[in-house]
């Protein structure tokens, strides 16, 4: 059990759509440079500038954007030693509960991790970039939720045995910000960067693919701070991001 802030400010969030621009102080954004509906290869020099240029590849039927996204690892930091690896899994994320207030509905951030030696990237699968498929049913998004570091300065948290604690570098909860994320878009999150577990929104799940960098030792891969209620997302109109069914029924299927 994430220790638990003893005092957290009560904010209410007004989602942004994620662009590269405003995510930049907590990690990378990573989209197509190009149109979707380019379908021949481009002469490089009718190509708008970008960081980084492309080069051709794969016998010029390819344009190849690199490096897009860092891969970090800082465990040689670590107080332990221990070694760390990359590392690559699969996190199949379903569709989160919603909170109603009147019309809207909201969701509640009760807790932000971060992870102090690497940074992490989400990659979703299967996921349109369009808002709407084929049988006009719109698709999944995803919630970001990130939060600055208060770099050298601690915060007073109580454990699950009810013991006072102290959390270095806690979360900047004056400053927390939630973007709105859609298909053809991943993103990475800094070094130290807190941000709460993955949320989508919407009918059906979403299947990320995640790259980071872990060594075992379980304070030095994910660090946690939780806090009681507050922290709100404002997502509008009630049913925007419903569920197909109750979620109950899923569970029996199983």
């Amino acid at each position: 059990m994430a220790p638990i802030l003893t005092s957290n400010p009560s904010i209410t969030l007004a989602p942004e759509p994620l662009t590269p621009e405003n995510f930049a102080q907590f990690g990378t954004v990573i989209c197509s440079p190009i149109p979707r509906d380019l379908s021949i290869v481009p002469q490089l020099s009718n190509l708008p500038p970008s960081n980084p240029n492309p080069v051709l590849a794969n016998q010029n039927s390819a344009l190849k954007y690199s490096p897009i996204s860092p891969l970090i690892d800082r465990y040689a930091n670590g107080p332990s030693g221990a070694v760390s690896e990359a590392r690559m899994t699969m996190f199949c994320c379903f569709p989160r509960e919603l909170r109603p207030i009147h019309e809207k509905e909201v969701f509640d951030v009760r807790i932000l991790e971060r992870h102090p030696f690497t940074n992490q990237t989400f990659i979703p699968i299967d996921l349109s970039s369009h808002s709407k498929v084929g049988d006009g049913e719109e698709e999944p998004v995803f919630l970001v939720v990130v939060a600055p570091t208060l770099v050298g300065e601690t915060a007073t948290a109580k454990n699950e045995d009810g013991e006072m604690v102290t959390i270095r570098d806690p979360p900047d909860l004056r400053n927390v910000k939630a973007f709105i994320a859609r298909g053809g878009q991943a993103v990475t999150y800094g070094v130290g960067t807190w941000h709460a577990p993955m949320v989508v929104l919407g009918r059906r799940r979403v299947d990320f693919v995640v790259v980071q960098h872990v060594n075992g030792v379980a304070d030095e891969d994910c660090q946690e701070a939780a806090f009681g209620e507050g922290v709100v997302v404002d997502l509008g109109r009630k049913g925007q991001y419903g569920r197909k069914e109750d979620p109950q029924l899923w569970r029996a299927k199983l």
